[in-house]
């Protein structure tokens, strides 16, 4: 393998928001009848709230439903121009004002723009995000590019947990744009996200293609952006994106990226971000981006001749001075296919720690913990052999 918006009425007192993607095409139902193609997707969860996404067949109308475990209730169903979410291929819908800790339930109700027809999903819970509580869990899958057996047997092997972390090339490259709905709400016909919301960072290949641009309109983010940073329990988290592993100006890319703008930009939202308290007084501290800022051998790349990053130096140049300030723990990234631990040494006072590749006899998961004691980082393979079994004890 080649490698390489939105205030809505909600009731029981809580605020619902709505994105809505795709053009005003209007069509019926997809042959087999359905109005929606992919399951309910909750993607982006935060203390107050969490991001529904779904696939449609036709232009429809939608809402999103939700119960606590209190027996509140309340409904989202207004976009940030006082339309109800509509559109033909996606239909997102951003639930907030909801309590931190708690656990919740949503169901989609999607209805087709004409004709009266109306489909209702089961209902999917989730637990909302709580920086005070005294421990959380988080798994972690990266550089799956479509590979449906890997993606089937890491949705049946990986535990439930607070979030699943998908740390990039989710794809090979997006020249089609009818693989994107697929790939990042269906992927592997798998409901990844039943007992685990999800939280993407971008890979290189996730930024290749013409129809990349398009990517931001599947994927709900915390903060609206590729990079954001928040607080689980004892741990700080901070997602970065670290672009493409060639130079912007490289050809294949036809002028469509500016990444060094975007690490420039990162490098600044991460020197205010290191400084937030409930990031500073982290008792552990993680950075997550899909290309290493650490490898084992860092020559450099011939890149008229094929040659690419195994590591962001660009990202680590901009990045380092903040993470060591920050007193960053680990790092945990892809990109490599190649399972691999770095400790930290004295000029990298950062750990860093590399998930496989695609194929299944490659392919890794992460399962974290963390507690007041220690955050603990198992690498598995698909066949559950530990790869590699790490501990960080909480800072002072």
């Amino acid at each position: 393998m080649n490698r390489r918006r939105f205030i809505g009425q909600v009731a029981g007192g809580t605020i619902g928001a709505a994105l809505v993607t795709g053009s005003s095409r209007a069509e019926g139902p997809s042959a087999s009848g359905s109005l929606t193609r992919t399951p309910m997707v909750l993607m982006a969860p935060r203390a107050d709230g969490i991001e529904a996404v779904w696939g449609v067949t036709t232009l429809c109308r939608g809402r999103i439903e939700w119960e606590s475990n209190d027996g509140t209730r309340g409904v989202a169903s207004t976009d940030a121009f006082g339309f109800v979410p509509q559109g033909d291929k996606v239909l997102r819908v951003r639930l907030s004002g909801l309590k931190p800790g708690r656990t919740y339930r949503v169901r989609a109700v999607t209805m087709a723009a004409e004709g009266g027809a109306a489909e209702t999903t089961e209902w999917k819970s989730f637990r909302t995000l709580d920086p005070t509580a005294s421990s959380t869990s988080f798994v972690v899958w990266n550089d799956t590019h479509i590979n449906n057996p890997t993606i089937k047997t890491l949705h049946e092997k990986t535990p439930r947990a607070d979030f699943l972390l998908w740390n990039g090339d989710t794809c090979n490259d997006w020249k089609a744009e009818d693989l994107l709905i697929p790939t990042l709400l269906h992927p592997g016909e798998c409901d990844i996200t039943d007992g685990r919301p999800l939280l993407l960072t971008w890979g290189n290949h996730d930024v290749r293609g013409k129809f990349a641009f398009r990517m931001p309109d599947m994927v709900a983010t915390p903060s609206g952006r590729p990079f954001y940073a928040f607080r689980s329990g004892p741990v700080a988290f901070i997602f970065m994106d670290t672009g493409e592993d060639k130079p912007d100006n490289h050809p294949s890319f036809e002028g469509r990226v500016s990444f060094d703008r975007l690490r420039k930009e990162q490098a600044s939202w991460l020197a205010k971000t290191i400084k937030r308290p409930e990031m500073a007084g982290a008792p552990y501290r993680i950075l997550c981006c899909h290309i290493p800022l650490r490898w084992i051998d860092e020559s450099p790349q011939d890149y008229a001749n094929r040659g690419f990053d195994r590591h962001s130096g660009r990202s680590r140049a901009a990045w380092h001075d903040s993470l060591v300030a920050w007193k960053a723990q680990v790092v945990i990234s892809g990109h490599t296919h190649r399972d691999t631990w770095i400790p930290a040494n004295e000029e990298f006072p950062y750990a860093q720690l590399i998930g496989g590749g695609p194929k299944p006899e490659a392919a890794t998961w992460m399962e974290a913990k963390a507690d007041a004691d220690r955050l603990r980082i198992v690498v598995r393979n698909l066949a559950g052999e530990i790869r590699h079994d790490v501990s960080f004890q909480p800072m002072a």
